[in-house]
């Protein structure tokens, strides 16, 4: 875990032997080729994406479990989110190939078929539509994302992402992980091969420091946790299943410190040896801390017993509020800091 004292006042620290690099000079606002410090933030704002999307063409092969099955069948089980009847008709409106022909829903399924559901355009969920440059230089580009922003297309979600509002200015940066919908805070995007290669290799060690910020719910007996509950997958009425506390799921490591107490709420500082899905949630969950406000995890880790929400539904507190790594490429240390939104600071 990485202490305050190392991070410097300013939200962005450049540290070692080159100061002068060409780094400091591509913080500059766009179209400028002037260095500046101390750097300056660039926020985009761009507009609400209400009109419909371009569709998208879901696509997957058929495996051994699924060989035999009627293709309504085969797909009322792979997206439970829709009803048999619902799927009987987008198979009505040819929705559905079966390689690469029309099929009706009363087919077999057979091993190695390649199923495609092609979705009509249709107009997403609103969310918001700005993001903070916090960083950027030939070969990365870290911004601020705010809560409700999706990192990456999924879940009813295309254009209005974090992903596709960033490749409008900069088409070719990618990011090297992701923060759940809910999430706010640092991303990290590579915008070279090399420099993508590099961090993705050192993401989960300590090369990498990543520190959160967690509002949870109940008053913490400790000072600090570690926690290794493992995280797999377990059944979930809505949509199959999850990512949840799971005795044989994947090692996992968080180590938690409390930050502050009220009377009902403890505020932790969590750092990540390993990057499962929704790990800060479920590991406060699993030692008796859900997150404030999370639809999702309930005391135990587990999704709630009654009606839990959906895995990219918001409403809890969680910032990705520090990240510290040498550059890939120049090799000076960098140091961000997201500043805690507002909402998340009037709970505290």
């Amino acid at each position: 875990m990485v202490p305050h004292s190392l991070f410097a006042a300013s939200n962005v620290t450049l540290e070692g032997k080159s100061k002068q690099s060409t780094s400091l000079g591509s913080l500059a606002l766009i179209g400028s080729q002037k260095p500046f410090w101390p750097p300056r933030r660039r926020c985009y704002s761009l507009y609400s994406n209400d009109m419909l999307n371009r569709g998208y063409a879901y696509t997957t092969i058929i495996g051994t479990k699924d060989d035999g099955q009627t293709l309504l069948s085969h797909l009322a089980t792979l997206y439970p989110h829709s009803t048999p009847q619902a799927w009987q008709q987008k198979l009505s409106n040819g929705e559905i190939t079966l390689n690469g022909v029309t099929a009706t829903g009363s087919e077999s399924v057979t091993l190695g078929q390649n199923l495609v559901w092609n979705r009509p355009p249709w107009i997403e969920p609103d969310s918001p539509q700005h993001f903070e440059v916090m960083f950027e230089d030939p070969h990365l580009l870290a911004v601020n994302k705010p809560s409700g922003l999706p990192t990456l297309p999924a879940g009813g979600f295309m254009e209005n992402t974090l992903l596709r509002l960033v490749q409008k200015q900069t088409p070719n940066a990618n990011p090297v992980h992701r923060l759940g919908r809910g999430t706010s805070g640092i991303v990290l995007f590579a915008k070279t091969p090399q420099a993508a290669s590099n961090l993705s290799a050192n993401w989960n060690t300590s090369k990498i420091q990543k520190i959160y910020r967690a509002l949870a719910q109940n008053i913490a007996q400790h000072d600090a946790y570690e926690i290794l509950t493992p995280i797999g997958l377990v059944p979930h009425p809505r949509v199959g299943s999850v990512w949840a506390a799971n005795p044989s799921g994947k090692p996992s490591k968080s180590l938690a410190k409390v930050i502050s107490r009220t009377t009902n709420t403890t505020t932790f500082e969590v750092s990540l040896n390993s990057g499962r899905p929704h790990q800060i949630r479920i590991h406060l969950a699993s030692i008796g801390h859900p997150l404030v406000g999370d639809p999702l995890y309930g005391l135990t880790g587990q999704p709630l017993e009654y009606l839990p929400g959906l895995p990219g539904d918001g409403g809890y507190f969680l910032h990705a509020q520090f990240l510290k790594f040498h550059n890939p490429i120049t090799g000076e240390q960098i140091n961000l800091e997201a500043p805690l939104p507002s909402g998340f600071s009037l709970h505290l």
